[in-house]
């Protein structure tokens, strides 16, 4: 009897030791969620999927650091960023022969790296820019001063940040954001007509399809 209590008491611990690990995994991952995201906008910038994509053929860490267009000093932490991008499903890394006797590592581009080619018309590039705009980050920033103010509810959480501008507004006052903002419904919104009329019987036939709202012709 004692040693059944014994071993039941055992058990419940190790159950909630694996059940205090997992909050503690779930925490951490929340917290730096956001290196997936700016690491993505880092290797967007650096042109990465596309160089992966002109070279033909999986490239090697040696090769891609060749093509970056970077300070010299700071080669070797390409690896890291590569490591996190490979980590959340971006690239794929493997071994390729270098020599008869060596193999190292390359990458090559996944389903979800192939939306980030300049060149492809899926691409969502100018909806991850908008979306990272460090306008846009500060609100999220500064929610919890949204929750605290006493201004009424047509004050949004951008506008309450932005000195009471919101996205329209600002869009309205700055090309850069507007033309941002622009760039990013319409490719969206090409994305999911076409991908709406290709595969919807009730849009066969049709020779034209407009998107209403939008703000470009």
């Amino acid at each position: 009897m004692v040693g059944a209590l014994s071993s039941s008491s055992g058990s419940n611990e190790s159950s909630s030791h694996e059940l205090l690990l997992k909050a503690h995994a779930h925490v951490w991952n929340m917290i730096y969620n956001f290196i997936n995201s700016m690491s993505i906008k880092c290797a967007i910038d650096l042109n990465i999927p596309d160089i992966i994509h002109n070279h033909g053929n999986p490239i090697t860490l040696s090769e891609l650091t060749q093509s970056l267009k970077i300070n010299s000093s700071k080669a070797p932490y390409v690896y890291r960023l590569m490591r996190i991008l490979t980590h959340s499903g971006f690239f794929t890394k493997s071994k390729i022969g270098r020599n008869e006797t060596e193999e190292v590592d390359a990458y090559a581009l996944t389903p979800s790296s192939n939306l980030l080619l300049k060149d492809n018309p899926s691409n969502i590039n100018p909806l991850l820019s908008l979306a990272l705009q460090p306008t846009r980050i500060r609100a999220w920033l500064n929610l919890s001063d949204w929750f605290r103010n006493d201004e009424d509810l047509t004050r949004n959480p951008f506008a309450n940040t932005h000195d009471g501008r919101d996205i329209w507004k600002m869009s309205g006052q700055e090309q850069g954001i507007n033309n941002l903002f622009n760039e990013a419904m319409a490719n969206d919104a090409w994305f999911i007509s076409s991908l709406v009329v290709e595969n919807f019987e009730i849009f066969k036939g049709l020779t034209s399809l407009v998107d209403v709202g939008g703000g470009t012709c």
